[in-house]
């Protein structure tokens, strides 16, 4: 689990955009959700963009066979995260997750970077997009 810039902020950053669900509660409902399927869940989140390749690398070599990312704002720009998720494809399989509906707000969001990199994505569903991420990968993906 990949959560990048401003993630951690989730439930007091601009909440009727987001949610009003803390990350810390987001967190709690999806080790919940992991563990009620019998998937297991490592947390990783960064407001720095090497931090996050690094981790990507990193879920690669440990034999990670799913990343689940809300790259954040990276989404719309980062090549060098989309690179790094292609570094580690098809072994790592990677699905993008967005709270809001990426689709829905200014149009600089509407472009996602990052997802060409990935088997799909998932947005505009809250925490639950993170939860149907987590059953793709762990029932149908890799």
């Amino acid at each position: 689990m990949v959560n990048g810039p401003n993630i951690n902020l989730t439930g007091t950053r601009q909440p009727e955009v987001y949610g009003s669900v803390t990350f810390a509660d987001m967190l709690t409902a999806i080790d919940d959700y992991a563990k009620s399927i019998g998937a297991h869940i490592i947390h990783f989140q960064s407001n720095h963009e090497g931090e996050i390749i690094s981790f990507i690398h990193k879920c690669h070599f440990d034999g990670i066979r799913g990343i689940v990312i809300n790259p954040g704002a990276y989404s719309h720009y980062s090549l060098a995260i989309a690179d790094a998720l292609r570094a580690v494809a098809p072994s790592t399989v990677a699905v993008e997750v967005h709270l809001s509906n990426i689709h829905a707000r200014e149009e600089a969001r509407h472009k996602s970077v990052t997802v060409a990199a990935c088997v799909g994505m998932i947005s505009g569903f809250g925490v639950s997009s993170y939860l149907l991420a987590i059953n793709y990968i762990y029932n149908l993906g890799g």
